[in-house]
């Protein structure tokens, strides 16, 4: 498995939460985001946020 960039565009007011929550934990931005993406629970996290912002937009 090889590596890959990911780009992300995010507002400023999520980035400063980013900022807190990192820096709580002694840790950059970009280290809180990938622990974050590899926890055990974020494929259903992520799935449970998708249908949510789905059935807010009425998409389902």
């Amino acid at each position: 498995m090889g590596t890959h960039v990911l780009s992300m565009r995010i507002d400023g007011e999520l980035l400063d939460r980013l900022r807190t929550h990192a820096a709580k934990r002694g840790m950059s931005v970009q280290d809180y985001v990938v622990r974050t993406l590899m926890r055990d629970d974020f494929d259903e996290r992520f799935k449970t946020a998708v249908d949510e912002t789905e059935k807010f937009y009425g998409l389902t």
